[in-house]
């Protein structure tokens, strides 16, 4: 055999190997994380061979479904407290925390909000888009927010409930809302606002955003599962997920 063939034929029975044992993970991911999340999935599939599947929404149905039998592997939550719950109840083998959300008020009209919480404190907006409180984390943080403001009353008649982040982000984008609670993460990248308006909201005015994965019982024995853990904690993967305004 010539000599030069022997290196070509050893990488492609490497990859053949590689190929064999690689394996596809079904992720849920919580709306407030699914940018960051695909743009980290061929970034994880290129250093692995493993892929992903990946299912965008709240937190709190993916808890249902999951609950329900729901083909998944890993939960991206939005919060620290529905993974640790999974994990008492048995459904879940482990959790480890992946990104501390921020909040911010944002409008897609770039003169609507100077920097500062003026224009809800003046009530010079006609409608608020809020993520449900009940499913989604970035909603109870929100109304912790009116709340602390002592707007929570007047605010309530404005609301635009989303059903999840991603649903009230597009609420504010679309102009069925003038202003709303989303994800900072969804109006940021690259450690700048991407378009619109903003406040950045104080982390003292909520509860930190704790966002943690869960390797489901499911996931327990799927390689590109426990990978996946492991590759969000790895420094290309911090990199992105802080440009995308999270803390790590």
């Amino acid at each position: 055999m010539p000599r030069v063939l022997r290196p070509l034929l050893a990488l492609a029975a490497l990859a053949v190997c590689a190929s064999a044992w690689a394996e596809q993970a079904s992720i849920a991911v919580a709306a407030n994380f699914s940018a960051p999340m695909k743009q980290l999935a061929p970034l994880f599939e290129q250093a692995t061979g493993h892929t992903l599947a990946l299912s965008s929404g709240s937190t709190g149905k993916f808890y249902t479904q999951i609950k329900h039998g729901a083909p998944f592997d890993v939960l991206l939550a939005a919060d620290d407290e529905t993974p640790a719950r999974l994990l008492r109840e048995g459904d879940a083998v482990r959790t480890q925390t992946y990104a501390i959300g921020k909040l911010a008020l944002w409008s897609a009209d770039a003169a609507k909000i100077d920097g500062s919480d003026a224009v809800l404190r003046r009530g010079a907006y006609h409608k608020l888009a809020v993520a449900n409180p009940k499913l989604a984390p970035y909603g109870a943080a929100a109304m912790q927010v009116l709340e602390k403001m002592g707007l929570a009353g007047q605010a309530k008649e404005k609301f635009v409930t989303g059903e999840n982040i991603g649903q009230t982000h597009q609420f504010v984008a679309s102009g069925n809302a003038d202003i709303g609670f989303v994800a900072l993460s969804q109006v940021w990248q690259d450690g700048k606002l991407s378009g619109g308006s903003a406040w950045l909201v104080p982390a003292s005015f909520y509860t930190p955003i704790r966002q943690d994965a869960a390797l489901l019982k499911r996931g327990e024995a799927n390689a590109a599962a426990r990978a996946l853990l492991d590759f969000l904690k790895t420094p290309q993967a911090q990199a992105l997920i802080r440009g995308y305004g999270y803390a790590i």
